[in-house]
């Protein structure tokens, strides 16, 4: 089994920059890709980023790239997924997830073990 917990969300101001975190708990997630996700009230999830089981690939969709970074750090049964986000703007307000799967995707389907999730919210 594999638990998520994000942290790091909250009120930011546009132009602001955040960091957020996801721990990824259980016996095999290090053979595991993370990836973040966002849903925005009304919209769909949406892919953020993602960072293969040893970190030496990630993927952003084209529109957050060079704002969004993601990096990641295993330890025994444990990984720490950090989102460095930059340049805030209010678009980027949504519920943020991390997920876990062993292909690195951009379908959320794909993706089994999913955590509660931490709001960030860009004011104008």
């Amino acid at each position: 089994q594999v638990l998520l917990e994000e942290s790091g969300g909250g009120l930011v101001q546009a132009g602001d920059s955040l960091r957020l975190s996801c721990v990824a708990s259980g016996r095999t997630v290090n053979t595991y890709a993370v990836v973040w996700f966002r849903q925005a009230p009304g919209k769909e999830r949406e892919f953020v980023a993602g960072i293969t089981w040893s970190g030496s690939t990630s993927d952003y969709p084209d529109a957050l790239k060079g704002r969004f970074t993601i990096s990641r750090d295993n330890a025994q049964n444990t990984a720490r997924v950090a989102l460095q986000m930059h340049s805030l703007k209010p678009e980027d307000t949504a519920i943020y997830f991390c997920a876990t799967s062993r292909l690195l995707t951009r379908v959320d389907r794909n993706y089994d073990h999913w955590g509660r999730g931490t709001q960030v919210t860009v004011s104008s």
